[in-house]
């Protein structure tokens, strides 16, 4: 999720800068060779404070950030300089983390001596606990000696580099961070837990099967590594098929440009609130993670309590598109999905929904338009967005001037960033989990993990335009532009007290992408009546949470605009927690936000200029 800044050229719209809804030309459903060709435009130099860079400078650092999968050496340098050079300079907490150190491999023997002696379990005197979210550990069988012994090594080596770290006075916090989450990833590398020798639920399946698991496990491997050199999607992905058992709520495209398919979703219920939904996902994911399976399908839920849904399904840019920035996603995305909708349901205003960056851009062009057209927005709901990005969790340990002059020029050369080159920063956020927890199971215990509709969706991803990636890079997370009332729109800076409607938002609790608390700031920002929801999940299990069945929990309340701030923890006390799913608790918000229901609108507004294109979840869609 990294995005950087450069400056837009005007693209086709009429002259009060609002893009045209005329339909495309095509009416009919093209084929793929029949969609509407885009010419390249003319390269645009990066700026908003990025200095001028020569082409062989560019090369050179692009050749180098490839080399290093997406990571700038110089930023690992600098941070490593900063925390040895302040550590050196430290007496006392070197004496400390000796003295750490010594008392650690004291009870560490003392620990080994016992269970060797005696046959105690790890279980019953442990030096050191696992974090909650650390499951490699679990089995019981790490209890017994002599792995007991080998994970609480690792522990205390774990426990001992957080320490060491964390603590050295002088570190700037950024640096300080990614040298603790480059310590981690080097331990985690060397766990007990990834190796056939140290891991005693290995050893125990290789007895058992008499090696068979790691005959399977190494066909595995050679499956895995075919796939990923053919570009071809993980194993069990092929069972989850867009438009068929996924992505297939019935509706129809009604409209289309360069950027966007807008779906309009076909009604269930015989009566429907006359005040439509419009959802913007965010452009760094496949719009149907909010219609996955029909049980898991925000949208069919939705559609299901008498609402009519707009979806904004965005284009996988390709490489000829690099110079869309982030005023066309506003201009051309989330402007003219409002003006089709208040084209095909005329004298409405709309409930608009942003999740994630979506979300982000959707506050922007609330902002906006609260400056200058208060009728178009009924409401605003915002689902794991974030609106200040001072502190924008695990994330910013990729975003640094070092880190996004490299991905910039990486960008620059391909044109787009890649949706694997973007993953393998995910993937490093969550290693235990998406890395090695996978290297165990399917290639040490040779299995395989049932692919779910969600991981089939996280595998479908897609690519980021060179000028938007660095525009949004850059405007929101360097330069923090749209908290601070700097971000420009339509030559104005816009500021989120322009908004002017109620808002739901939506944050989760542990989101290791847009942090809860950061999520709750926009309290500081908006001075309009808040319904503020938390609940339990990451940023994509936390939000696809069906009633049905749910297993989780929220916590919500309504802030109204005159009640005194509230801080986050306090809130957090203050609200006990809710059993079940957030979606039935935004659907009756919604309802109390809607009037008396009335009979389903057309599909379209053939009348009006604007015809059915092809049935969803049309073609943008299946781009890869």
């Amino acid at each position: 999720m990294m995005n950087l800044a450069l400056v837009t050229e005007p693209h086709a719209s009429d002259e009060s800068g609002t893009p045209s809804i005329t339909p495309p030309v095509v009416q009919a459903s093209p084929a793929k060779s029949e969609q509407p060709r885009i010419e390249k435009p003319a390269p645009v130099a990066p700026n908003d404070g990025a200095p001028a860079r020569s082409d062989l400078d560019r090369l050179v650092r692009s050749s180098i950030v490839r080399a290093t999968q997406g990571r700038s050496p110089v930023s690992l340098l600098t941070a490593y300089v900063d925390w040895i050079a302040h550590l050196a300079v430290t007496p006392s907490l070197q004496q400390r983390l000796a003295s750490l150190a010594a008392q650690r491999s004291i009870e560490l023997a003392q620990y080994a001596t016992r269970c060797a002696l005696s046959g105690r379990k790890a279980s019953e005197s442990k030096c050191v606990e696992p974090l909650p979210q650390d499951k490699r550990f679990a089995d019981p069988a790490w209890s017994a000696w002599p792995f007991n012994v080998l994970q609480q090594a690792f522990l205390m080596q774990e426990d001992w580099w957080q320490k060491a770290t964390s603590d050295v006075p002088g570190v700037s916090r950024h640096n300080a961070q990614e040298m603790a989450f480059t310590a981690r990833q080097i331990l985690d590398l060397w766990a007990p837990s990834n190796f056939l020798a140290t891991n005693p639920v290995v050893l125990r399946k290789t007895w058992e099967t008499g090696g068979k698991n790691l005959v399977d496990g190494a066909a595995n491997l050679l499956e895995d590594t075919q796939r990923a050199i053919s570009g071809r999607l993980p194993v069990g992905v092929e069972k989850y098929k867009v438009g068929e058992t996924i992505a297939c709520t019935p509706g129809s495209v009604v409209f289309r440009n360069d950027l966007i398919e807008l779906i309009q979703y076909k009604p269930t219920t015989e009566t429907v609130h006359p005040e439509p939904i419009l959802i913007v996902p965010a452009w760094i994911m496949k719009y149907y993670i909010l219609d996955l399976s029909p049980e898991n399908s925000l949208v069919r839920h939705l559609v299901g309590a008498g609402h009519t849904v707009f979806m904004v399904s965005w284009r996988n840019p390709r490489p000829d598109q690099r110079d869309l920035g982030m005023d066309d996603y506003l201009a051309r995305g989330i402007d003219a999905a409002l003006a089709t909708v208040r084209t095909i349901i005329p004298d409405q205003r709309v409930h608009a929904m942003g999740y994630c960056l979506g979300g982000t851009l959707l506050a922007i062009a609330a902002a906006a338009r609260g400056r200058k057209d208060g009728e178009a927005l009924k409401s605003l709901t915002l689902l794991a967005a974030q609106t200040d990005f001072a502190d924008a969790g695990e994330l910013t340990l990729f975003i640094d001037e070092s880190e996004v002059t490299f991905l910039e020029d990486l960008m620059w050369q391909q044109g787009v960033l890649e949706s694997g080159q973007m993953a393998g920063a995910f993937r490093l956020l969550r290693s235990n989990d998406l890395i090695w927890s996978r290297v165990v199971r399917d290639y040490l215990l040779g299995g395989r993990t049932a692919i779910s509709d969600l991981m089939a969706w996280n595998a479908d991803a897609t690519r980021m335009p060179y000028r938007m990636h660095s525009e949004y890079l850059r405007r929101l997370f360097l330069n923090n532009d749209l908290a601070a009332g700097r971000y420009m729109v339509d030559g104005t800076p816009v500021g989120l007290s322009n908004i002017d409607v109620p808002m739901f938002v939506v944050a989760t609790e542990w989101d290791h992408v847009a942090p809860w608390k950061s999520v709750y700031k926009i309290h500081l920002q908006a001075d309009v009546d808040i319904t503020f929801a938390l609940t339990s999940g990451g940023h994509n299990t936390g939000i696809v949470n069906p009633p049905k069945d749910s297993r989780r929990e929220y916590r919500i309340a309504t802030h109204p605009h005159t009640a005194p701030y509230v801080a986050p923890e306090q809130w957090f006390e203050n609200n006990k927690p809710v059993a079940g799913s957030w979606w039935d608790a935004w659907c009756r918000w919604l309802k109390e936000q809607s009037s008396a229901p009335v009979a389903p609108p057309s599909m379209g507004a053939p009348a009006r200029g604007i015809a059915p294109l092809c049935d969803a979840p049309g073609h943008y869609v299946l781009e890869r």
